[in-house]
């Protein structure tokens, strides 16, 4: 097509997770409700942590950035499926689409590295108690959120910066409730399937190389603890648990979307729902329910508000 006879695409049409009225607005009342628990459940924990002295440790300094994280990362595209549910023009703009991308991509790749960073801190905890506190400290903490948050934005912004670049001039409709990049590259207005064999491998690179340091951490961890104790594999797994099942929960999703994309409309469209809903909404529930100090900060924050009350 030759570029004078190209126009120039200001917004995309998202097609969403159904066509039928009744489900959608059955839909909206869910992910509403789902959507407030989330934005709730993730500001309480971070709430928790920094007005509990008790909780003022490596743990759940990194707990509360994922609480953070986990919060963000659904309100990217959350929102815009909710509001999209009762609306009949269902569309977003080009700049809404590529802010959809950048901090999609942004906030899940600090999410991984996040997890890395929670992984090494139960590997000290566990394999080397004696410089726990040397080792995690509070300076060393920061800095590997900081380098979290770096990474995420360094791979966020490789990925935008080649999604710019490119000719859109006609197909508009994205079959899906938000933007990504292996649903944006098929509407460029050009041969763009290496293009996306390139943009898929950078993700994949990234989430396979975190998920692999978390499975050597892991492992690492079980093999120390079981040699080490006869009770140690019950104790690996209680410690471990919560950490592997979030891990699993966040990266498999992922792995079906980048790594080795299945091309299935509908396992598509759940794997997003599951990785920007499910996951976020999950994640603090495994961590509290698991978790005692958790538990008994909670018991204290309600005796804590239930005294305010009487006395006033």
């Amino acid at each position: 097509m030759d570029e004078g006879n190209q126009s120039i695409v200001s917004e995309f049409v998202l097609l969403g997770l159904c066509h039928s009225w009744n489900i959608q607005v059955l839909l909206f009342m869910i992910f509403f409700m789902l959507y407030l628990i989330i934005v709730s459940g993730n500001i309480f924990i971070m709430i928790l942590i920094i007005t509990d002295p008790h909780l003022h440790s490596p743990m759940y300094f990194l707990l509360a950035n994922l609480s953070f994280v986990d919060m963000w990362l659904s309100s990217v595209t959350t929102p815009k499926m909710i509001t999209d549910f009762l609306g009949e023009n269902k569309t977003i703009s080009f700049g809404g689409c590529m802010c959809q991308i950048l901090f999609v991509h942004f906030v899940g790749g600090g999410e991984m590295v996040l997890l890395v960073v929670m992984a090494y801190d139960r590997y000290v905890a566990i394999c080397k108690p004696l410089h726990y506190s040397t080792i995690m400290s509070l300076q060393r903490c920061t800095g590997l959120v900081i380098t979290a948050w770096i990474t995420g934005f360094v791979h966020a912004m490789s990925q935008l910066v080649v999604i710019l670049q490119l000719p859109f001039c006609g197909p508009r409709v994205i079959d899906s409730f938000f933007c990504d990049i292996p649903l944006v590259l098929k509407l460029a207005c050009m041969d763009s399937s290496n293009l996306g064999i390139l943009m898929n491998g950078d993700s994949g690179v990234l989430a396979m190389t975190c998920f692999i340091l978390l499975l050597i951490s892991y492992i690492y961890i079980l093999l120390t603890v079981c040699q080490s104790s006869k009770t140690g594999t019950s104790k690996a797994l209680s410690t471990c648990t919560a950490h592997i099942t979030v891990v699993v929960l966040f990266f498999g999703p992922c792995i079906f979307i980048y790594v080795w994309p299945l091309s299935i409309t509908w396992v598509d469209k759940f794997l997003a729902v599951f990785y920007s809903v499910i996951t976020p909404l999950l994640n603090p529930a495994i961590y509290t329910l698991r978790n005692k100090e958790i538990k008994n900060a909670m018991k204290r924050f309600q005796s804590c508000y239930m005294d305010s009350r009487v006395n006033i």
